[in-house]
């Protein structure tokens, strides 16, 4: 076996201490003389040294926390906000962020907690697909902050950062009720086993919960598989075999741009025949065909908090921390005069 070349090896052959050399592979800590770092490079270049990256990750963490994000899909739009929101706010902490993508795979999610707090991160971020329970064992035995983002996990407690999904369901709901008169008004996504293999299945039922808080017994429920596909077919089958409602709630951004393709398949016109409301709409939305009117998150808050959070001693008996929503009017509803220049 060949061996290592070692920061001793360096020293002696530029002629001078490990320190030394030390202080020329971390420039900043101590001043050296250029005719000395040049000897001390010399020595790295002939003997091909490569610092050991364990140890430099060591002394790293004595300047750099590092954090743990799990994220279901950095392609949604929603994740990918949120993971480069959580990244900036680390950063302005001197935070690392690592990140890993779970697909919205339970043993996926499992494998990734286990494997980030196995490396030490100082607390891990989860914006997750299950129950949470492993993943929670996982945390609580290695004494590492765990805090859930984006929904509350069937979780209670201060290490829960989410919007209020149940106010963003009703916020939607009441626009096209009270403000555009809508008397029937379908919501489209799905929460159950039955009907739900992939997605966030639990921001879709709190945001199902505050429409029907609106609509009361009028509830007419579009359920489907959180998928393009899915969405699309299920619109289909609805306006088929029920004709078309007066509005739409649908229980996700990435699902909107099938049920509007639905919809328009369907000869119907948005919003002159049907008004659809949605959720997270990103800034790519006033430059499409029409402009969704949607309820939105507010992504930095959350980030802020989540960084936060994970190096602060919650409070006992806190309750979850619930991020305020808002309705941005667009033109979908029909709120042309308030939608933004395109």
């Amino acid at each position: 076996m060949v061996k290592r070349t070692t920061i001793v090896d360096v020293a002696r052959q530029a002629g001078t201490s490990t320190a030394v050399v030390s202080y020329v592979l971390n420039p900043g800590t101590k001043p050296v003389s250029d005719a000395l770092r040049g000897r001390v490079l010399r020595a790295i270049a002939e003997l091909d040294y490569r610092p050991h990256r364990h140890a430099r990750a060591l002394r790293r963490r004595a300047e750099w926390a590092q954090v743990g994000l799990l994220i279901p899909d950095l392609t949604l739009p929603f994740y990918g906000t949120l993971a480069a929101s959580i990244e900036s706010e680390a950063r302005g902490r001197r935070q690392l962020v690592l990140t890993g993508n779970t697909g919205f795979d339970v043993a996926v999610e499992r494998e990734l907690a286990r494997s980030f707090v196995d490396a030490g991160v100082d607390s891990l971020l989860v914006a997750g697909v299950s129950d949470g329970q492993t993943v929670a064992q996982i945390c609580r035995d290695a004494r590492t902050p765990l805090i859930w983002v984006h929904h509350n996990r069937n979780t209670s407690g201060p290490q829960v950062i989410c919007s209020d999904h149940v106010r963003a369901g009703e916020l939607a709901a009441r626009h096209l009720a009270e403000t555009h008169g809508c008397a029937s008004i379908a919501f489209v996504g799905g929460f159950s086993d039955e009907h739900v293999q992939h997605g966030d299945r639990d921001t879709v039922r709190e945001r199902f919960e505050g429409y029907r808080a609106v609509v009361g017994a009028e509830v007419r429920h579009v359920t489907t598989d959180l998928t393009l596909d899915a969405a699309y077919r299920a619109v289909r089958a609805e306006l088929r075999e029920r004709g078309a409602p007066d509005g739409m709630v649908v229980g996700t951004f990435f699902q909107t741009a099938p049920v509007l393709r639905a919809l328009a398949d369907a000869g119907l016109r948005v919003p002159d025949d049907v008004q659809v409301v949605g959720f997270d709409a990103d800034a790519r939305n006033k430059y499409g065909l029409i402009t969704l009117t949607a309820v939105q998150q507010d992504v930095g808050e959350i980030a802020r908090r989540s960084i936060a959070l994970g190096h602060e001693t919650p409070a006992s008996g806190a309750a979850p921390a619930r991020v305020p929503v808002r309705l941005a009017p667009a033109e979908s509803c029909g709120c042309a005069a308030q939608a933004g220049a395109r």
